[in-house]
């Protein structure tokens, strides 16, 4: 590594010392290395749980049930799958913001996993017709959302 790059990082170092920042610590493993770092997230205490999210006006879409609930891993339950669909490191993390969910649920939207249907009805319209049915279903509650937007 460059000397530039080592006097960067242990500029970054001390600033970190000098302020540190909320939520984590960073420190060297060993004094004589720069490049290697030793970092401590700490979660807030009440998120050993993901959050719950859903739709409050009508959705028509393959990973969200026909109640509003959002079904993508990121707001599954910490750990293993107990059917081995979703690695632990794809489920609930504490390190998750608003952004990472929002991000996600946009994806989601955008391209649905057919796979791990929330609502297996608009999912078998999604592989078998996604541009007949399934658009009219998805047009209308837009439509439909729209107009209580309005009201």
């Amino acid at each position: 590594m460059t000397d530039q790059s080592s006097l960067l990082l242990r500029k970054q170092l001390a600033e970190l010392n000098k302020n540190p920042v909320e939520g984590f610590s960073a420190g060297l493993i060993d004094d004589d290395n720069i490049h290697r770092w030793e970092v401590v997230v700490i979660g807030p205490q009440d998120t050993l749980l993901p959050p719950k999210m859903k739709f409050i006006t009508e959705i028509w879409h393959p990973n969200v049930a026909k109640n509003g609930d959002v079904c993508i891993s990121i707001l599954h339950e910490p750990g293993e799958d107990k059917f081995g669909y979703e690695k632990p490191e794809e489920r609930w993390l504490p390190i998750h913001t608003v952004e990472t969910i929002m991000i996600s649920v946009i994806s989601m939207l955008a391209d649905p996993n057919g796979d791990s249907p929330a609502n297996v009805d608009a999912a078998k319209e999604w592989r078998e017709d996604p541009c007949g049915e399934f658009k009219r279903k998805v047009a209308r509650c837009v439509r439909k959302s729209q107009e209580m937007a309005f009201d």
